[in-house]
């Protein structure tokens, strides 16, 4: 009896050691809304998969979700969507793999959204955004100096503790050799969401995102690349958005609102021509999304509508891609916000390896914002201070690795926006303060 206790024992201590090395990465916390979040998990192989929850200080009141089967098919990734919730409550939840709870060494919690309207001033708001995320891989990059660094960046975002995270596109840098095949992209997001550096920061907040050219193909890809519903593909099964935009139309459009706040989050590759086409149609979001995004801002009350897009609209430069790139459509969307007395429109972009704020005056109405924030892990690119942008804000350029705190504060009529950019190290490096009364 006693030889068979101690085996018994063995065996299910050897089961419990075993849970952590079947989490591949994970958990990330997605979309919130007021009585429903989801939680994403990525497994080594098949299992099964299951989170339980529990208002914070409140353990005994503990739910769970049903359990789910991860598989190869799906890179062995759970999507686990916990309804039911109440409004403005922040949990504490913990990952559960065969059964077993999966111990991690640091906290894991979401919370849904507040209800606030007919019943007080929304809350403050907070969110960090980032665009860039290189990941090295030493088999596949090119030679030399490692283009990816400054990992601890997440660790400096995990201690700000906001609400949610922006990721602003190039948030993983397909190489070559993954291009052109299904494997060789799930297996680079794989290693990409895999790094340890990221796992707190995953766990502990909210995270919504879009891409761009890196995490949709090739550099500078465009509507012509052959794997770009791969990619898509991989792009859903890797992050937590609410379901999109626009019926009918693949891509990965969508929006969220949070508190009083609205977020359009658009996709600038899907549908792009390419920038070396000069006949015919000239477009980056394609008629259908253009359309979308108008009657979605036309309709919008929030004080802030976040435009959130890969590639700089403000920025005067017409080179690299730019909206000014695409100067046509570019002029049509600016023309159709006046037209349509949208108020509040602010731009969210990355891309560039370096960190500006561009307001651009318009004779008779508000002024236009543009913040680029570039980059999390890439090579920055400090030269670009050179770089002649009419609309650039005095003391806002960065050409190092960084990310941008944003903060709404205020009674609903008179809600302010506080931006703060930080170094990887988190460093405040400077801070402007935006009244949405002024984008009336």
């Amino acid at each position: 009896m006693i030889s068979r206790f101690f085996a018994a024992m063995l065996l299910l201590g050897g089961m419990l050691s075993a849970q952590p090395e079947l989490l591949q990465s994970g958990p990330m916390v997605g979309y919130s809304e007021m009585r429903e979040v989801m939680v994403w998990a990525q497994t080594t192989e098949p299992a099964e998969v299951h989170v339980e929850f529990w208002p914070e200080g409140d353990p005994d009141a503990r739910g769970a979700t049903v359990p789910m089967l991860t598989d190869g098919e799906s890179a062995h990734i759970a999507w686990l969507v916990i309804g039911g919730l109440e409004p403005g409550t922040r949990y504490r939840y913990a990952l559960y793999i065969n059964g077993e709870a999966v111990p991690r060494d640091y906290r894991l919690s979401f919370q849904t959204q507040m209800l606030w309207q007919w019943r007080t001033d929304p809350p403050p708001v907070e969110f960090v955004i980032g665009s860039c995320a290189y990941v090295n891989d030493t088999a596949y990059d090119r030679p030399g100096t490692p283009y990816g660094s400054d990992y601890q960046i997440f660790k400096a975002i995990y201690d700000e503790a906001p609400d949610f995270m922006i990721w602003l596109g190039d948030n993983v840098y397909l190489r070559e050799a993954d291009w052109y095949s299904r494997s060789g992209i799930l297996d680079r997001y794989t290693h990409t969401r895999s790094l340890p550096e990221m796992q707190p920061l995953l766990g502990a907040l909210h995270h919504y995102a879009i891409w761009d050219d890196h995490d949709y193909g090739p550099n500078n890809s465009d509507r012509s690349f052959r794997m770009k519903d791969v990619t898509l593909e991989a792009f859903r099964l890797f992050w937590g958005n609410p379901e999109g935009g626009l019926v009918d139309q693949p891509g990965i459009t969508t929006m969220f609102q949070w508190a009083d706040l609205e977020f359009f989050l658009l996709d600038n590759r899907y549908h792009r021509s390419p920038n070396a086409r000069v006949t015919g149609e000239r477009t980056i979001l394609g008629a259908a999304q253009f359309e979308w995004l108008i009657d979605a801002l036309a309709a919008s009350y929030a004080p802030f509508k976040f435009v959130v897009i890969g590639g700089q609209v403000l920025n005067s430069v017409e080179s690299h891609e730019n909206y000014a790139v695409f100067a046509a459509e570019r002029e049509r969307l600016l023309r159709a916000i006046r037209a349509e007395g949208i108020t509040g429109v602010f731009f969210l972009t990355g891309d560039r390896h370096h960190t500006e704020l561009s307001r651009m005056e318009r004779r008779g109405t508000y002024p236009l914002y543009d913040l680029t924030i570039s980059s999390l892990t890439a090579g920055p690119n400090p030269r670009a201070v050179n770089e002649p942008n009419d609309y650039r804000v005095d003391g806002t350029f960065l050409g190092e690795h960084n990310y941008g705190r944003l903060v709404v504060t205020g009674p609903r009529t008179e809600r302010v926006l506080t931006i703060t950019t930080f170094d990887a190290g988190g460093a405040a490096k400077w801070e402007r303060v935006i009244p949405a009364a002024e984008l009336r």
